[in-house]
């Protein structure tokens, strides 16, 4: 059995900031695990070096299960997204080796494809309407099958899901955090036309999906759920704030639109209610933040008990490691959903060299042993880490809000 002999944390910002933690063993395989939090990155990185490296060296890599339980029940100071992270960091990378060890893709050994492909969905952003619009057919015309709508709202300088650039949007884009003004009575006024004109352009063959990000209260976002009924949205994100669980009763109440949350969700008991109660559709907790491969199974099994599917967060602030896990997870789930995607960087892709492949909106992880990602270190310490935090959000009387 293949024993660990070092682990390690690798900081890298080929354009983002990534945390990779390399696990190695005596049989000379290695294995890599996500542990990027995004504008926390500095403090799970010594959370691994300081506290969980030292755990696990001697362990055999084999007993993933028995080390996932070390880490959480043995930490005392159970969850948070700081552990969880930790904690996938380490899961993701033994599954990685188990895999290699196996001759394995990580999908065949959580029981093999379910599906050909992970259908998948892209980002359409613009500071008009008609700029979004135009992502949205760029899109299309990709080859996508489900595209989220964000677009920027008159009269605010600023809007969530807006990017700089037409291809990447990364939001950690300050030394210190950025602050932007909301206004949710005009945020509300200006949904419902990019949907309108999204199904005039592109028809009734795509998916549709839209992101709050937490900034509304449940009977707001009732009211834009019941006002987007016409256009059959895939769903809508984070409608609310989730730490109160029940708040999903009442949106449940007044709208048929579908639901989705929980990219910020690190456990399985953050969903608990949600899912338990059928106030949710949609699952968005991710490997990196979920505790891994592991523990996010035992959250998809119990959301299939109760018609919830996946649909796990693909941003960029997770690394082509998570990407990867993402894809192997998606593949062999059978009550997979969607996956967010966006791409990233050349310079990331360089950094971060995988086998997963992208054509006519579905992704596969690809049949290499293991994940099938891995990471130049040579090229990785030409990016040194540049602290970068995600803006914050004011109302416009100046009252700190949900970013």
């Amino acid at each position: 059995m293949p024993k660990i002999t070092g682990a390690r944390v690798i900081l890298t910002s080929p354009g983002r900031n990534f945390v990779t933690l390399k696990i190695e063993t005596d049989e000379g395989i290695y294995g890599l695990g996500d542990a990027t939090l995004n504008g926390r990155e500095l403090a799970v990185a010594s959370y691994l070096t300081d506290h969980v490296v030292p755990c696990l060296i001697g362990r055999d890599a084999h007993r993933i299960e028995d080390i996932w339980q070390f880490l959480y029940k043995g930490a005392y100071w159970r969850r948070g997204p700081v552990t969880m992270s930790a904690i996938a960091a380490v899961d993701t990378a033994l599954w990685d080796i188990k895999g290699k060890v196996a001759g394995l893709p990580v999908y065949q050994l959580l029981g093999g494809a379910s599906r050909d492909g992970v259908l998948v969905y892209s980002h359409a952003n613009g500071a008009t309407l008609e700029e979004t619009i135009e992502s949205a057919q760029r899109s299309a015309e990709k080859g996508y099958k489900a595209i989220r709508l964000q677009s920027g709202v008159p009269g605010l300088a600023s809007t969530y899901g807006v990017s700089k650039h037409r291809d990447f949007y990364e939001p950690a884009d300050a030394d210190l955090p950025t602050e932007n003004v909301w206004s949710t009575s005009k945020y509300l006024r200006s949904v419902v036309p990019v949907f309108e004109r999204a199904r005039e352009v592109l028809g009734w063959d795509v998916h549709l999906l839209h992101d709050v990000h937490h900034r509304l209260t449940p009977i707001e976002a009732a009211r834009l759920g019941k006002d987007l009924e016409p256009y059959r949205p895939f769903w809508i994100e984070d409608a609310t704030p989730a730490e109160n669980q029940a708040n999903f009763r009442l949106i449940r109440q007044h709208t048929t639109t579908p639901l989705a949350v929980g990219e910020i969700f690190n456990s399985v008991w953050d969903a608990k209610q949600l899912i338990e109660e059928q106030l949710i559709d949609y699952i968005r907790a991710t490997v990196v933040h979920a505790g891994g491969i592991t523990h996010l199974r035992r959250l998809a099994s119990f959301a299939a008990m109760h018609n919830v599917r996946t649909g796990c967060h693909g941003a960029t602030d997770l690394s082509p490691v998570c990407m990867a896990a993402a894809l192997h997870f998606d593949l062999s789930l059978p009550n997979f959903g969607i996956q967010e995607h966006m791409p990233h960087t050349a310079e990331t892709d360089a950094v971060f060299p995988h086998a997963y492949t992208f054509d006519q909106g579905m992704m596969h992880p690809g049949d290499l042993p293991g994940l099938g990602v891995d990471i130049d270190e040579e090229l990785a310490a030409k990016y040194e880490y540049k602290r970068a935090f995600l803006p914050v959000n004011r109302l416009e009387d100046g009252t700190m809000f949900d970013w």
